[in-house]
């Protein structure tokens, strides 16, 4: 039997709902300190966003510690644990293939700041009011 061929668009939300559920499922873990690792034990560690590769058998998973403190050495212990959350979210979500696991700094917190000082600055507040006009 043949298998019907999924639209991008069918593709796209399903590695969106895959992505939003191992986002929890990593959530939940860091939240109940499951992660025997003083690093990991001693930040509030937030897992903002989660991207699953078209096949998903790659997740890149961003972070971010609470207000950014010790950024490098969270990421580094959430990498050394790597084969714990895999385990954990293969075990949790039922798929066919565990996803291996990228960790990677949320960067999107900066950009959103350097963005809005740009808007502040009186230079582009000048251009933005004379295209109101």
């Amino acid at each position: 039997m043949v298998r019907p061929q999924n639209t991008n668009e069918e593709q796209s939300v399903r590695l969106l709902k895959v992505g939003e559920r191992v986002r929890h499922v990593l959530s939940e873990i860091l939240m109940r300190g499951q992660v025997h690792d003083e690093t990991i034990s001693a930040h509030n560690v937030s897992v903002t966003e989660v991207r699953m590769s078209p096949d998903l058998r790659m997740a890149k998973v961003y972070v971010k510690p609470l207000l950014g403190q010790d950024e490098a050495a969270v990421l580094k212990a959430l990498q050394q644990n790597t084969a714990y959350f895999q385990r954990e979210v293969a075990n949790s979500l039922k798929l066919k293939y565990a996803a291996k696991l990228r960790f990677m700094a949320d960067e999107s917190f900066e950009e959103a700041g350097r963005i809005e000082q740009l808007l502040n600055d009186p230079k582009v507040a000048r251009d933005l009011e004379d295209n109101e006009d």
